[in-house]
């Protein structure tokens, strides 16, 4: 766990040293979404203009509501607005698209051989992604690399498409960015062990970004 007053800054530098580091010609990143990320996303067009060819970049997402390209709760607008529309263009850009089913998005993921790098968040219930407590996604056949999920809670009332566990294992690395008190009471929960989605989260590498606010521990 890395604990840092600037998350943003932290997840950008990270991003640059992975793509930097990346294996073959190209560098694969599934987005997010929430507040948190949209702060990662500005910085990292800022600190990665030069840094990274963006031409030699693959953006895909790690999940979205469904919702159209437009809507304030898109993901993908998110995404598009804080990072893809700063920095020009990619190589290639592959939104999730609800109504065209889990299963064209799970042909896309398995024409790569895995995802280089996923961002997530966390929930302050301890979802991340769109897999949320207590929801059958989170016990989806190893096969299912994307779902078609809901929260079965009712709070998060949009219908979602989303990376499974098994599809965010088939990435190199994973990055959480974690950051305000409000997420404080989840944080505290998987590092203590919960059986929460976040805590269900495995990669080859996995890095939490957290910021004092959301561990609880910064000084008076």
């Amino acid at each position: 766990m890395v604990v840092v007053d600037d998350v943003p800054a932290e997840f950008a530098a990270r991003v640059v040293q992975a793509f930097q580091a990346r294996i073959g010609d190209l560098f694969s990143i599934a987005l997010s979404g929430g507040e948190t990320a949209r702060e990662c996303y500005e910085r990292l067009a800022l600190e990665g203009s030069e840094a990274i060819d963006w031409l030699s970049v693959n953006v895909y997402w790690g999940d979205e509501r469904c919702v159209p390209a437009d809507d304030a709760n898109s993901n993908q607008l998110l995404g598009r607005k804080a990072l893809l529309e700063r920095v020009g263009a990619a190589n290639a850009v592959y939104p999730m698209i609800c109504h065209e089913g889990p299963d064209a998005y799970q042909l896309r993921l398995g024409s790569i051989e895995r995802l280089d790098l996923v961002h997530l968040g966390l929930g302050p219930d301890g979802h991340t992604a769109s897999l949320f407590p207590d929801s059958p996604a989170l016990e989806a056949d190893p096969g299912q690399l994307v779902l078609l999920t809901e929260d079965p809670s009712g709070r998060n009332k949009l219908a979602r498409m989303t990376l499974s566990l098994a599809g965010i294992a088939r990435s190199r690395e994973v990055i959480f960015t974690v950051a305000g008190e409000s997420k404080r009471e989840a944080l505290a929960a998987v590092m203590a062990g919960a059986d929460l989605p976040a805590a269900r989260v495995k990669a080859d590498k996995i890095t939490w970004i957290v910021d004092p606010d959301a561990l609880g521990r910064r000084e008076a």
